[in-house]
């Protein structure tokens, strides 16, 4: 691995995959993701209230002749339960970046309902999950899922695992 963090080589791996617009619901585990968006004259970073509209906003990119990416937690999975058959239905393509929680070292027993039904959830619903485990490989991983949702128009979500990301604490 470079001397670049995983994050910074995630990010240039969207660069790369021709991602124009990133939509998130704030989260620390994606932050230096949104700030480097947010830093960037060619990315447009778009601040959501709920994660569905990200998947909405994606497919309004793609119709308009650009490719987003979509940033959330994993708990907000399930607010997109409904709207992941506009992507299906429509092929158009849907990429999505989910930081896990409810896993490694989790604090929080509110997570892990959510961060153990991610997957099967997302695969439940057509979406084509990828997961990464190890910082070595989070670009690579990145990098071959926007090919595949953008080369085949299908929805595709990677997983950065809470070990990967680090367990949230909050100072007591």
């Amino acid at each position: 691995m470079t001397s670049a963090s995983w994050q910074a080589q995630v990010y240039a791996a969207l660069k790369t995959a021709r991602i124009t617009q990133l939509a998130y619901v704030p989260d620390a585990g994606h932050a230096q993701l949104i700030e480097a968006a947010h830093a960037d004259p060619d990315m447009r970073a778009v601040v959501l209230t709920t994660e569905e509209e990200g998947i909405a906003l994606a497919a309004g990119a793609w119709l308009g002749g650009q490719r987003a990416v979509l940033l959330m937690q994993s708990s907000g999975v399930g607010n997109c339960i409904n709207i992941l058959s506009l992507p299906l239905n429509c092929r158009i393509p849907s990429f999505t970046l989910i930081t896990m929680r409810g896993e490694w070292a989790e604090f929080n027993p509110w997570q892990v309902p959510m961060g153990s039904a991610t997957p099967t959830v997302l695969a439940a619903a057509g979406v084509h999950v990828r997961r990464a485990d190890r910082a070595d490989d989070a670009a690579e991983i990145v990098a071959a899922s926007a090919a595949l949702a953008f080369d085949s128009a299908v929805p595709v979500a990677v997983l950065f695992s809470q070990r990967l990301i680090g367990a949230k604490v909050f100072a007591k």
